[in-house]
C-alpha cells in the first residue's frame, strides 16, 4: 500500500510539472505577441527589418541600479515587473480583440520632441464630437508615452468610456540609410513614422492618420465616412497641396514627381492598411527615398507624392474643408468649398497654434486647449471660440472666421434638437 502512495504521488507530481511548464510556455508566447503589437515588431511576413529607435529602457532595471541589499531584491523587482507586464499584456490583447476595436474608427498619431500639447488637444477635439468609439494609437518617444496616459485616463469618465488607446516605440526600417536616425528626422520630427504602419499595425483595418498640428472641428465620423467612397483601387484619400497654380508649391518648385496638377498635403490621411499592405507602397517608399533623397523638401510628403504620381488609381482626392489649412486665407479665401460648408478638419501647418502669424488658427486652438471636458460645447468651447476670433477679425483668415465656426454650429444645433 505504501509503495503505490509513492507511485500515485509521483505520477501527480509529474502531472503538475507538466502542466507549469505548459501554462508558462502559453503565457510567454501571448506575451511574446503582444509586445511586439505594443513595441511596433513588425510580422514575418515583411522582408524589411526594423529597429526601434527609442526603446524604453527607463523601466528595465540594470546591475548598477540594484540596492545594497544584494541581488534578492533585485530578482523580486524583476519577478513584480514580470508579472505587471503579464497584466498590461493581457488587458492590451482583451482591448485589441473587442468588438469596440474591430468596430470602431481608428485613429493615429506620431509625436516627438514638444509636441505632446497640440497632440492631446487634436486628440480631445476627436473625442469632442466623435459618435463612434475611437481607437487611437499613439507613437511617441519614451519620454513622452508615460505623459500621454497621465493626460489620458485623468479625462472624465463620460469621455473615457468613449475611447481606448495604444502606446508604441517608433520604428522604422534599416534599408537604405546610412545613419540610425534618418528616417526619425525625416522632416518634421518622426513623422515619416506613417509611412511604415502598415507593417507595425498588422490587426488593423484601416485608420485616419493625422499630424499633431491637426483639430477636428466636427465629428471623426464623417471623415471616416469617406472610406465608403473608396473604389476597387484606392487604397489612401489626402486633400490637395495647393488650390491656385499662382501660388503652387510643387508646380512651382518640386525637384521629383508628385500628384496631379498641384501634389497632395498628407497632413490628414486616410489609409486602407489591408490594401496598403498587399500594395507596392512599403518597397516603394525605400525605392524613392534612395533615389530621391537629394531632391526632397517636404519629408515623407514628398515621398508620399512620389508613390501617387506613378499610381494615381490608387488614390482618392477630398476637397479643401477637409484639411483647411493657412494657406487658404492667409492672402485671400481660396478653399471655396469651406466658404458654404465650414472647415471639417482644420491644420494648423507651420507652427501657426503657437505663434501670431496666422492669429486665427491660433485663436481657435487656444479656445480648444482652454475648454475643458464635460463643460457645454455651445456655451463653452464655441462662444470662446466667438470671443477669440472677434479680436483678430481684421487678419485676412479672420475676415472668414465663419469658416471656423459652422461645422461646430452645425453640431450644437443637432445636439439640442437631439436631446429634445
Amino acid at each position: 500500500m505504501s509503495r503505490r502512495r509513492r507511485m500515485i504521488f509521483k505520477f501527480g507530481v509529474t502531472v503538475i510539472v507538466v502542466i507549469a511548464i505548459y501554462m508558462y510556455y502559453v503565457i510567454q508566447k501571448d506575451k511574446d505577441s503582444i509586445d511586439g503589437q505594443e513595441t511596433g515588431t513588425i510580422s514575418d511576413d515583411s522582408d524589411l527589418k526594423f529597429y526601434a529607435v527609442n526603446k524604453d529602457e527607463s523601466k528595465v532595471p540594470h546591475a548598477a541600479d540594484k540596492s545594497s541589499t544584494g541581488d534578492t531584491n533585485g530578482k523580486k523587482d524583476v519577478e513584480a515587473m514580470k508579472a505587471v507586464q503579464l497584466q498590461d499584456s493581457a488587458v492590451e490583447h482583451s482591448n485589441r480583440t473587442s468588438e469596440t476595436f474591430k468596430n470602431g474608427i481608428h485613429l493615429s498619431v506620431v509625436a516627438c520632441g514638444d509636441r505632446l500639447e497640440e497632440s492631446v488637444v487634436m486628440l480631445k477635439s476627436a473625442v469632442l464630437f466623435s459618435q463612434l468609439p475611437l481607437i487611437f494609437h499613439i507613437f511617441a518617444e519614451p519620454d513622452l508615452q508615460q505623459q500621454f496616459r497621465d493626460q489620458l485616463d485623468i479625462w472624465p469618465a463620460e469621455f473615457r468610456k468613449r475611447f481606448q488607446y495604444h502606446i508604441y516605440d517608433l520604428s522604422f526600417p534599416m534599408e537604405g540609410t546610412s545613419k540610425p536616425d534618418e528616417w526619425k528626422t525625416l522632416f518634421k520630427p518622426c513623422a515619416s513614422q506613417r509611412l511604415f504602419m502598415p507593417s507595425i499595425l498588422t490587426d488593423v483595418d484601416a485608420l485616419i492618420y493625422v499630424d499633431t498640428d491637426v483639430l477636428f472641428l466636427s465629428p471623426v465620423d464623417n471623415i471616416w465616412g469617406f472610406f465608403k467612397s473608396f473604389n476597387s483601387t484606392q487604397l489612401a484619400a489626402l486633400a490637395p497641396e495647393h488650390e491656385d497654380a499662382a501660388i503652387g508649391w510643387y508646380n512651382r518648385f518640386a525637384r521629383h514627381p508628385y500628384y496631379g496638377a498641384l501634389g497632395v498635403n498628407s497632413g490628414v490621411m486616410l489609409m486602407n492598411l489591408t490594401r496598403l499592405r498587399s500594395s507596392a507602397w512599403l518597397q516603394s517608399m525605400m525605392n524613392y527615398y534612395k533615389e530621391y533623397k537629394l531632391k526632397i523638401t517636404w519629408g515623407d510628403q514628398d515621398l508620399i507624392n512620389i508613390y501617387f504620381h506613378f499610381y494615381p488609381d490608387q488614390l482618392y482626392v477630398y476637397p479643401c474643408e477637409w484639411n483647411y489649412r493657412p494657406d487658404h486665407c492667409m492672402y485671400m479665401s481660396i478653399c471655396h468649398s469651406a466658404e458654404k460648408t465650414g472647415a471639417y478638419v482644420l491644420h494648423g501647418c507651420r507652427r501657426v497654434w503657437h505663434s501670431d502669424k496666422q492669429p486665427a488658427f491660433k485663436a481657435v486652438y487656444t479656445a480648444f486647449k482652454e475648454h475643458h471636458l464635460g463643460i457645454d460645447i455651445q456655451y463653452g468651447l464655441l462662444e470662446m471660440m466667438k470671443r477669440y476670433l472677434e479680436l483678430e477679425k481684421n487678419s485676412n483668415c479672420g475676415k472668414v472666421k465663419h469658416i471656423f465656426l459652422s461645422q461646430i454650429e452645425k453640431y450644437t444645433t443637432e445636439e439640442k434638437k437631439s436631446t429634445r
